[in-house]
């Protein structure tokens, strides 16, 4: 080994530290690439599994005043809701692109017979910017409608993103955030909203437009998983080869030095044949 004793010189070990940590950091990032995906299957076959269930009526699953985190459970399940919409309450949700394009969501509370009253996301419409409320060309239809929507739980701000006010009635909200709509609705909201698939009487205009059902593919997560783990495996690899290549160049450059250190009697001197080309002759 010792010809490797150069590899405990301080540059080295700092080189060695350095690949540790860069390994490290590579199987982690492998590793969470692998939860990530772990966490798309389970969502698609929940999805799958949920929308698969018959329709059944809202107010099957949730009541007024139920733990807004309850409905995770039921995410993703068709539900029925029959009444009038409320147009006079409806609030636009900002920067919801689709297909690359900016835009807004449409959330209106819908009324039933009873008085059960439910949030229902009818759609996306273009928006740049410059709508700060419903215009009139997207006003939710008069009358008794029936929608059959996906069941989706309220939206929370997270550790970042913004705020909207606590306090004012609000014509547009960062977020599908249901608590908060329902602080300016006369009505008691269920706990969550209906995602809009289907209509009846179906709209005749073609914004608001139903927001897509949740995709199903994995995203490249596996990609990832598997780019971080060959990149970790070649850290591995080949190290190892650049200390032994390096060991042999030190080797090389002792042993040449060894040579030019040669006793200085094997050396021709002035007046030997050797140094005369006319004795070549």
């Amino acid at each position: 080994m010792s010809r490797y004793r150069f590899a405990l010189r301080p540059k080295w070990i700092l080189s060695h530290v350095f690949l540790v940590a860069m390994v490290a950091a590579m199987l982690w990032a492998c590793s969470w690439q692998l939860s990530r995906l772990h966490e798309k299957q389970a969502r698609n076959r929940k999805v799958t599994d949920r929308t698969a269930l018959p329709v059944v009526r809202i107010d099957d699953l949730a009541k007024p005043g139920d733990d807004y985190a309850a409905a995770q459970d039921v995410q993703f399940r068709r539900a029925q809701a029959v009444g009038t919409y409320r147009a006079d309450q409806e609030v636009l949700v900002r920067s919801r692109s689709r297909d690359g394009a900016p835009g807004s969501w449409i959330l209106t509370p819908l009324e039933e017979a009873d008085g059960t009253t439910v949030v229902v996301n009818r759609g996306w419409v273009p928006n740049s910017g410059q709508l700060e409320k419903v215009p009139a060309q997207y006003t939710a239809p008069k009358g008794t409608v029936t929608v059959v929507g996906l069941v989706q739980p309220t939206e929370t701000r997270g550790s970042f993103g913004p705020r909207d006010p606590k306090t004012g009635t609000l014509t547009n909200l960062a977020r599908a955030d249901i608590a908060r709509l329902d602080q300016q609705v006369p009505e008691d909201l269920l706990p969550l909203f209906l995602q809009l698939q289907t209509q009846r009487p179906k709209a005749t205009t073609t914004y608001p437009a139903p927001v897509p059902q949740p995709t199903l593919d994995e995203g490249p997560h596996l990609s990832y998983a598997i780019q971080w783990a060959a990149f970790s495996t070649a850290a591995i690899v080949f190290y190892p080869l650049i200390l032994r290549r390096r060991a042999r160049e030190i080797e090389k450059e002792a042993l040449e030095a060894e040579l030019d250190e040669a006793d200085p009697d094997d050396e021709p001197v002035e007046g030997d044949p050797r140094l005369d080309p006319v004795a070549d002759a």
